[in-house]
């Protein structure tokens, strides 16, 4: 690679994997097989309720106040339901389990188009592949059951490290366990505050993938911008 790249790290959520449906579609489905009609808008919106009060009140998954991630996904589950007016707490209790375990399968996750070749190509090239993610500790089984595990020498998730993305200590310890300095570093992802601009005031190059269509960010030159995740096969040889 021309820019002198040895490592190489990823995102994961809406760079390599995805939803395979949206999350009030998955949690009606979980309802429905406990006999209840939800809809899907219904939990989408409490979800996302539910999601924010949390994340507000316990950052990175209550790492730092002595919640487990688990248990902090089990709380969110449960509240979205009781706010979209399930009151059964057996079954709310009992829903939240299941769906902890089912968001840890390929059951829920699709690799995003040209995933699993890049991530061949590059490792072809002699780069060393890293994951930087705002994940709990799921994510080595999710990679492991979605065929993309074996692609990467460390996966970094913000409670495993303590720190989420942008805080650049998660790029910081990547770039100490590839042995790196930030400039031979780049750092591929879907956000633009937490990906794209947290890796570059680390020093590192960073690509910022905008499949939906044109960027919304003027500030990220074009050259930065990877319209689909095959890309950046060419980006790094700039």
């Amino acid at each position: 690679a021309m820019l002198g790249l040895r490592l190489l790290t990823w995102d994961v959520k809406d760079t390599l994997l995805r939803l395979r449906q949206p999350v009030g579609e998955s949690y009606a489905a979980q309802a429905q097989a406990h006999g209840l009609r939800v809809q899907p808008a219904a939990l989408s919106a409490s979800f996302r309720a539910a999601y924010g009060a949390q994340s507000r009140c316990f950052p990175n998954y209550g790492r730092g106040q002595g919640l487990s991630s688990r248990q902090w996904w089990l709380d969110v589950v449960q509240q979205a339901f009781r706010l979209a007016g399930v009151q059964d707490e057996a079954v709310v209790s009992l829903m939240a389990e299941n769906l902890y375990r089912d968001y840890c399968s390929a059951h829920n996750w699709e690799l995003l188009p040209g995933a699993s070749e890049t991530l061949s190509r590059c490792r072809q090239r002699g780069l060393c592949m890293g994951v930087v993610s705002n994940f709990d500790n799921r994510l080595e089984d999710i990679l492991a059951q979605c065929g993309l595990r074996h692609h990467f020498q460390f996966v970094l998730t913000s409670e495993a490290v303590g720190v989420a993305k942008p805080d650049p200590r998660i790029f910081e310890t990547a770039l100490r366990l590839g042995g790196v300095r930030p400039e031979q570093a780049a750092h591929v992802g879907d956000d633009y505050s937490r990906d794209y601009r947290a890796a570059r005031e680390v020093g590192m190059h960073s690509f910022l993938l905008c499949t939906a269509g044109p960027s919304t960010h003027p500030e990220v030159p074009p050259a930065h911008i990877l319209p689909t995740l095959s890309h950046i096969l060419a980006a790094i040889e700039k």
